[in-house]
């Protein structure tokens, strides 16, 4: 099949029919980790030329992405460190460069934490030392009780009302005889 040269904005592209050509969205290069002044804290302005991305982006991208989460300063500036920039870039370069979508590039961090989060190893040595039998036939005597204090069919408990249940055929008392009370002795009085 011949090759046509076909030309798109000012640059010559070869085509061939039913392909279609996969080239980069955004021409620059993206900023790497070297690239990032040794500096403690950069304001957003500094992130967005370092990203190469409007302010507004960065800000969403915070609600977006927990990774991202930049101190702010006692008159509410954001204030960002440098693992924050980094953070920042790496996002950039998932949406922008790789073509995640924003709950995609999510998935590409929370699997990333999983891969680093160190797995616990279980490790049975076949010496053991200093294992006390008494010891253990104890704890087995206490786990059978408690299974078989556990496999008991659950005895009702008896439910008692708070109040005592109103006999309808007994008068209702009335607050002048809630509150009638019978005088106060004068000796005993203080």
């Amino acid at each position: 099949m011949p090759e046509r040269r076909a030309t798109v904005a000012g640059a010559t592209v070869s085509e061939f029919p039913g392909m279609a050509q996969h080239q980069p969205i955004r021409k620059t290069t993206p900023a790497s980790g070297s690239d990032i002044p040794d500096k403690l804290y950069f304001r957003i302005g500094e992130v967005a030329r370092l990203c190469d991305v409007p302010a507004y982006v960065l800000r969403f991208w915070e609600s977006e992405f927990p990774q991202l989460k930049p101190h702010k300063g006692g008159t509410g500036q954001r204030l960002y460190r440098r693992r924050d920039v980094e953070m920042a870039l790496r996002i950039k370069g998932l949406l922008y460069n790789e073509g995640y979508t924003i709950p995609g590039a999510r998935q590409v961090f929370k699997a990333e934490l999983k891969q680093k989060e160190p797995q616990l190893a279980l490790t049975i040595d076949n010496a053991t030392p200093n294992i006390d039998t008494r010891q253990l036939r104890k704890l087995q005597k206490d786990l059978r009780d408690l299974h078989a204090l556990l496999s008991k069919p659950a005895a009702r408990a008896a439910v008692h009302p708070i109040r005592t249940p109103r006999n309808p055929s007994s008068p209702r008392r009335t607050a002048e005889k809630l509150f009638d009370l019978q005088p106060i002795p004068e000796n005993n009085k203080r």
